[in-house]
């Protein structure tokens, strides 16, 4: 039995070994010398931004959007060619700057109305990708606020190395040196106290923290946790145990006890039903469908309780996706392979060449949330975030259409006060 710890001395994917699943997952994506953030993902990025205005519609933003993909692709392919490199895109990157200055305009108006000037703004970012959103907010509060930007300090928790060095040469780059710090390694290994007041952002993080997968027995209603065997030749079985380990069986009981009724749940049902369904179809399979749940996301709400106890956090992901694998609030797997995308049906497939991407159920992380925290929060669809906060005239095509409010409708928005 092998945790993630353990794992992440390896520098070959391991066999003969068996461990959780979320230890599986945390592996495939973080593993310093396979992972697919470590060693195969690239974030699409532009060297200017899209000019919205002087575009027809959505549809010519994708024929524009997929020739700059192609060009990008063709220039790395000049240096190494690579049939499977990991290209993905985020909001931060179609829409920059204008989705950083909205995320800008929240910050340094919650700063003002409450600390300024009492108080430095801190901005700490998990996983800042290309160091993107770091430059458009600094870029916007120095042109706009130059007191609050007088204030300012921010601050990148990185765990990929590669990503922390694009991070500093885009410091270095910007003329914001003096204003960040860069800190390459694991949430999960922060140690440091931080008293003061500070934001904190989780844009697009939350899809990838391991969860662990729990299938019920549909008659007692025991929850079984899943764990991985990966044998000799590195073909992967999974198995279930009755014996549940202490972080997720802490997770089904601060859940059982905080979140609202009506979460969807393999169990969800009348008992009487499940009952004569295992009656008429008797080789059904003798285990629920799985339930994935996001252990990593609990622990992470540890740190902020107790390291950070005066943040506000402001979680920006997904709250539903497309093709996932079967089971509740299961991942989408995929991979790339010659530039064209390859989903798959199970996450257990060989660890980092593929993405596994987790939808957020945010009623329920924001009830654990606050229990874990005494925190007040709201949660919003990010197109009202975004018509609150952002210059959607600056997004807006020809013809009245907005990519930025209509290509991340199953986003969601979680802030704290």
């Amino acid at each position: 039995m092998v945790d993630t710890r353990a794992l992440a001395r390896r520098k070959e994917r391991p066999k003969r070994v068996k461990m959780l699943v979320r230890d599986f997952i945390d592996d495939s994506l973080y593993n310093p010398n396979y992972g697919f953030f470590s060693k195969f993902a690239v974030i699409f990025s532009t060297e200017r931004p899209f000019a919205f205005n002087m575009i027809r519609d959505e549809n010519e933003f994708q024929r524009v959007l997929g020739e700059r993909y192609t060009t990008f692709e063709d220039k790395l392919d000049e240096v190494e060619v690579n049939p499977v490199r990991q290209l993905w895109h985020t909001p931060t990157e179609l829409f920059k700057p204008y989705y950083g200055e909205a995320i800008a305009r929240y910050l340094v108006e919650n700063y003002k109305l409450t600390l300024f000037p009492y108080s430095d703004l801190i901005i700490y970012e998990m996983g800042a990708g290309n160091g993107t959103m770091m430059s458009n907010i600094l870029d916007h509060i120095r042109d706009t606020e130059p007191e609050v930007y007088r204030r300012t300090k921010y601050k990148v928790i990185e765990i990929s190395e590669n990503l922390a060095n694009l991070q500093r040469a885009k410091t270095a780059a910007g003329g914001h040196s003096e204003k960040i710090e860069i800190v390459n390694k694991s949430i999960f290994d922060w140690n440091t106290y931080v008293s003061d007041p500070c934001f904190f952002l989780a844009l697009e993080v939350f899809d990838n923290f391991a969860h662990d997968v729990i299938r019920y027995d549909p008659q007692t209603e025991q929850p079984l946790q899943g764990i991985v065997l990966i044998d000799a030749g590195g073909d992967f079985t999974e198995f279930y145990t009755p014996k549940l380990d202490p972080i997720a069986e802490r997770y089904l009981r601060i859940r059982q006890k905080v979140a609202r009724p009506g979460y969807s749940h393999p169990l969800k049902g009348p008992k009487l039903i499940r009952r004569l369904k295992d009656q008429l179809l008797p080789f059904s399979g003798n285990l629920t469908m799985p339930e994935y749940i996001p252990t990593k996301m609990l622990g992470f709400f540890d740190i902020l309780r107790e390291h950070f106890p005066a943040h506000r956090l402001v979680v920006g992901d997904f709250h539903a996706l497309p093709d996932t694998v079967k089971g509740i609030n299961a991942p989408v797997v995929q991979t790339r392979y010659k530039r064209n995308s390859i989903p798959v049906t199970t996450p257990f497939v060989q660890q980092g060449l593929f993405d596994i991407l987790f939808p957020t159920d945010f009623d329920v992380m924001n009830d654990m949330y606050k229990a874990l925290t005494g925190k007040l929060t709201r949660v919003m669809k990010q197109e009202e975030f975004l018509r609150s906060w952002a210059y959607l005239e600056e997004t807006e095509t020809i013809n009245g259409d907005n990519p930025m409010l209509n290509w991340y409708k199953n986003a969601s928005i979680l802030s704290s006060v």
